[in-house]
């Protein structure tokens, strides 16, 4: 047997119109509309023009591509192969999603983390996302950084950080328990050469403003890092926001 055609870059879509190929994105967005995905972005975020209408809409659509596995605004097309239609309606095109989100400034993005953190306050209303420590411990907060490697030319922001790599910075705070995985509690993309310590102070005020507004959280916090975070500037927006402090000293 011998191919019959040279080999070429391919695309291939799901186009069966009465098949669906991500149907775990069902209960995924009807918890993602319990939790108030759609209404908190609506309340909260302000894009100008016509390109931030419909904003709960959109922010939806993103996060759903993004569950189902897309990687790049192109990839949001997948949204809207085979049946997604007959399960979803306002399924946006890529070209549209990218407007929206090339229209964002920085505010938007305070915007969008102010969602995220009534988003993740009301999922812990509907499943234990961070329990009280069964032996009387810490609740962790755990604060570091990782290279998030891109290609193209033009991509905004990217730079060759530490790691050697071509890429964006992006902070991460998660929180965890001894009877709980870590979960993000705050994130921030950053130029891909940005020192790990920048901004880390607001993401550590923000994270633990969150954590105070999980339900029946009332155990002690620990903040840990490691030593690039050791500075005053971090250490002091854990201690005004009454969690303990472990960070590796240089």
């Amino acid at each position: 047997m011998q191919v019959s055609h040279a080999a070429r870059a391919a695309v291939a879509s799901f186009d069966d119109p009465n098949l669906v190929s991500a149907a775990g994105l069902l209960p995924v967005m009807r918890l993602a509309e319990k939790a108030g995905l759609r209404s908190l972005a609506d309340t909260w975020l302000s894009v100008p023009t016509d390109k931030g209408a419909n904003a709960g809409l959109k922010v939806a659509s993103i996060v759903a591509g993004m569950v189902a596995g897309a990687d790049s605004i192109d990839d949001m097309a997948l949204l809207r192969h085979g049946g997604m239609g007959k399960i979803f309606t306002a399924c946006y095109a890529p070209s549209t999603l990218g407007s929206f989100l090339r229209s964002f400034t920085f505010g938007h993005v305070r915007q969008l983390d102010a969602v995220a953190s009534r988003v993740l306050v009301n999922l812990a209303r509907e499943a234990p996302i961070v329990s009280v420590p069964s032996d009387g411990g810490f609740v962790f907060v755990d604060v570091d950084d990782t290279i998030i490697e891109v290609h193209g030319h033009k991509k905004q922001g990217a730079g060759f950080g530490y790691s050697g790599v071509r890429g964006i910075n992006a902070l991460l705070a998660t929180v965890s328990t001894s009877a709980t995985a870590p979960v993000i509690v705050a994130q921030r993309l950053r130029k891909g050469a940005s020192g790990s310590p920048r901004g880390a102070a607001r993401i550590v005020a923000d994270a633990l403003k969150t954590i105070t507004r999980l339900p029946g959280q009332k155990s002690p916090v620990l903040l840990r890092a490691d030593s690039a975070y050791y500075g005053s500037a971090t250490i002091n927006a854990a201690m005004k926001a009454g969690a303990a402090v472990s960070i590796t000293a240089r």
